[in-house]
C-alpha cells in the first residue's frame, strides 16, 4: 500500500531547524558562562604587574558559589547565594563593583571577615603584623597602544632603543604563604590609612598596582572606589591567561595578530 499524502511526513523547514539550533546554542553558552567558566579582559592598569591592558583570561564560576551577580546582566534568578565558599587571601577575583554592581572589576583579596587592615607608608598591615614586602627587579613593559607609562619619569629606552616603562616592583607574601608581585610607584595619600575591620560576609580587595587602583582603601562611590565588598558580589576566580595583545594589531592585516601577541603572558595561572 502506498503512503497517502495525508500520512506522508512533512518536509522539515531549514529555517526552523536553524532557529532551533540557535536557541540550543544560546542555552549552552548561558549555562557555560553562568555556572562553569567565563572570559574576562583587562581594561585598566590597576593589577599590574600580574595583569596588563590587553590580557584575556578565564574565570571559574564555581569557585565561590553562585548569586545573581555571577549571572549575565545580574539576572535575579538565584535568591541570595548558593553553594557558597569563601575566597582565600591572595586570590585574584572578579566581582560586581559597589555601589551600583553594574561593572565587573578584578582585584586581589587581602582581608577576610574579622581581619583588621591598614596601610602604613605603603606597607599592608594585617591583624597587627606587617605583610612581608621585598624589593625585587623592576617590572619592565614596552610602551604600546595598550600600555602608557604612569608618568614620563618611568619611561626609559630599552637596549634596542624602543621605549619601555620601568616600575619599582616588590614581592609581597601573606601570612598564608601566598606570594605575588606588586608595584609601589610614588608616595600617595592612600599609602597610609586608618585600620578597618572587615565585616562578616565581606572582603577587603586591593589592586597590585597600589598607586593606580581605586580599591577597598577608597569609599564605595562610583568612579572613586569600591569600599569593603560583599562576598555576594563575587563573579568568580581568575584561572589562567589565555591571550594577550599589545594593541598594535589591525583587523585588516592578519599577520599583525601574531606580531601583536604577547606570547610570554599566555598560559600563566593564578
Amino acid at each position: 500500500m502506498t503512503e497517502t499524502a495525508v500520512n506522508a511526513p512533512k518536509p522539515k523547514s531549514e529555517t526552523a531547524d536553524f532557529l532551533q539550533f540557535l536557541v540550543k546554542l544560546a542555552i549552552f553558552f548561558f549555562i557555560l558562562r553562568s555556572f562553569i567558566i567565563s572570559p574576562f579582559n583587562i581594561p585598566s592598569e590597576s593589577m599590574q604587574p600580574r595583569l596588563v591592558v590587553g590580557d584575556y583570561l578565564l574565570v571559574s564560576k564555581w569557585s565561590y558559589g553562585y548569586s545573581r551577580y555571577s549571572l549575565p546582566f545580574n539576572l535575579p534568578l538565584i535568591p541570595g547565594r548558593i553553594l557558597a565558599s569563601q575566597p582565600e587571601r591572595g586570590d585574584v577575583v572578579v566581582f560586581k563593583a559597589p555601589p551600583t554592581a553594574s561593572a565587573d572589576y578584578i582585584k586581589r583579596v587581602i582581608g577576610l571577615p574579622g581581619d583588621t587592615i591598614e596601610m602604613r607608608d605603603g606597607t599592608v598591615w594585617l591583624n597587627g603584623e606587617a605583610v612581608k614586602k621585598q624589593r625585587v627587579a623592576d617590572f619592565v613593559i614596552p610602551v604600546s597602544p595598550n600600555t602608557r607609562c604612569y608618568d614620563r619619569s618611568f619611561e626609559v629606552p630599552a637596549t634596542d632603543g624602543t621605549a619601555v616603562c620601568s616600575y619599582p616592583r616588590f614581592r609581597e607574601t601573606l601570612p598564608n604563604g601566598k606570594s605575588y608581585f606588586v608595584l609601589d610607584l610614588i608616595d600617595a595619600p592612600r599609602d597610609t590609612t586608618e585600620a578597618i575591620i572587615v565585616p562578616e560576609g565581606h572582603m577587603f580587595l586591593m589592586g597590585d598596582n597600589r598607586d593606580n587602583s581605586l580599591d577597598s582603601r577608597f569609599p564605595a562611590m562610583e568612579g572613586q572606589g569600591i569600599g569593603i565588598v560583599p562576598q555576594d558580589h563575587l563573579v568568580g576566580r581568575a584561572l589562567v591567561s589565555v591571550f594577550s595583545t599589545d594593541g598594535s594589531a589591525s583587523w585588516f592585516l592578519p599577520w599583525t595578530w601574531i606580531t601583536a601577541a604577547r606570547w610570554d603572558r599566555i598560559g600563566e595561572g593564578f
